[in-house]
């Protein structure tokens, strides 16, 4: 994510997941465990197995083993495999369009209808990448594989999106740049992701882990804190990440009532209202969850003010879009399974089209440009998730670094 006053530089999440099955927007830690009702479709019950179909297979095992003894009944016992569900894929394949979306969207902003759509987006996408993120590190080191993949998932791709980026930006005809400490563009979240993983122990001690992080939020907006290491979004974007480690399976379970669903669709439209309504004059740096009160010209009492605001806001639509997004398998399932490669390849074309001024043309700077760009970065999101550009990009951004570590000791 970025802002308009930064010329994106150049590559390459849960996201919010990470490489592999677990990591940064596209796989951001372990299976999603989802509760069970009306999240497990009609033919799968929490095992992952038809209805009546365990039962079958046990009754069949039992019949089995007492024709062929004790032996056989331990062999033959069933093993179901639990079926992954399709409910985040889902939430994930959404966030990670918008997100292409976005950065898109950029060269357009002088237009309303373009500024309108970028701050809708902006409210909650980036936001709720980092909710799932945080849902989904809860268990993330209770094994050292998971504990592996700080290096694999993180450290690896983020130093060979830097580089990438900075060999784009020079073959544009921009100035070499490269600094690690400092993010560019999009790769703020691998680092952030980071370093919300390695707090998540410190957050499980707490008592009261939320009230705490959304104080830290707060009274971070007091500090003008620098993007090196991604500190100005890990602070900024804190009680997201705190919020989903708190949440249980039965709190996605609320979302899915009628009632609820009603009021999220009434909710996203009053948000695209006002969106509508403020984005002639409304200043974009607060929806980027970074700046300090004295960047963005607020006063001591009006900062926190805002950021709050801006908290409550932010979860509502949240909440919102998890409740509308379908919870059972749909023809975008299997995208959302690979939306690392969307989130760290999605800049590229995006930025050539920048620098060569084909997001400038007039006509893209009104509603039918918002839908023609809308419409393409849709489609190369669809593109960038297919398993066919997984198939070419994943010794580069998902190594498996195993003879970089130590072989768990027996004991």
């Amino acid at each position: 994510m970025s802002d308009t006053k930064y010329s994106p530089p150049v590559t390459a999440p849960s996201a919010p997941d990470g490489p592999g099955e677990d990591g940064g927007p596209a796989h951001t830690g372990s299976r999603w465990p989802m509760p069970q009702g009306a999240v497990w479709g009609d033919r799968t019950d929490p095992e992952g197995l038809r209805p009546g179909l365990l039962r079958e297979q046990v009754e069949r095992g039992e019949a089995d083993a007492s024709a062929q003894g004790p032996q056989a009944a331990e062999a033959e016992e069933p093993k179901p495999k639990r079926k992954r569900d399709p409910y985040l894929d889902n939430v994930k394949f959404v966030l990670i369009a918008l997100v292409v979306l976005g950065h898109s969207l950029v060269p357009t902003l002088d237009a309303d209808s373009s500024r309108a759509a970028y701050i809708f987006i902006y409210m909650f996408h980036m936001p709720l990448f980092v909710m799932i993120s945080g849902y989904l590190s809860r268990n993330f080191w209770n094994s050292n594989a998971k504990t592996n993949k700080l290096v694999d998932t993180f450290v690896v791709p983020y130093v060979i999106v830097e580089v990438g980026y900075a060999a784009l930006r020079f073959s544009l005809g921009q100035k070499w740049s490269l600094t690690i400490i400092d993010p560019a563009w999009l790769n703020w979240y691998l680092l952030a992701l980071l370093f919300w993983r390695l707090s998540t122990p410190v957050w499980k001690r707490m008592k009261h882990p939320v009230p705490v992080s959304i104080a830290i939020y707060v009274f971070a907006g007091y500090s003008q804190i620098a993007g090196d290491f991604s500190m100005d979004r890990f602070f900024g974007l804190m009680p997201f990440f705190v919020l989903g480690l708190v949440m249980q399976p039965e709190h996605f379970e609320l979302l899915n009532r009628r009632w609820v669903k009603i009021l999220s669709a009434v909710t996203l439209l009053c948000a695209a209202g006002v969106a509508i309504y403020i984005a002639p004059k409304a200043p974009l740096d607060p929806f980027y969850f970074k700046h300090s009160y004295q960047d963005m010209d607020l006063s001591w009492w009006m900062g926190p003010l805002v950021r709050i605001g801006l908290l409550v806001c932010s979860l509502a639509m949240c909440f919102a879009v998890l409740s509308l997004v379908p919870r059972g398998e749909t023809w975008y399932s299997d995208l959302g399974t690979r939306t690392l490669y969307a989130y760290l390849l999605h800049g590229i074309p995006v930025l050539i089209a920048k620098d060569q001024g084909w997001l400038d043309l007039p006509w893209l700077h009104g509603p039918l440009g918002v839908l023609a760009i809308a419409s393409s970065t849709f489609a190369l999101a669809i593109i960038l998730c297919l398993p066919e550009t997984r198939t070419v990009f994943k010794w580069l951004l998902e190594p498996r670094l195993t003879w970089l570590y130590r072989r768990p000791s027996r004991s």
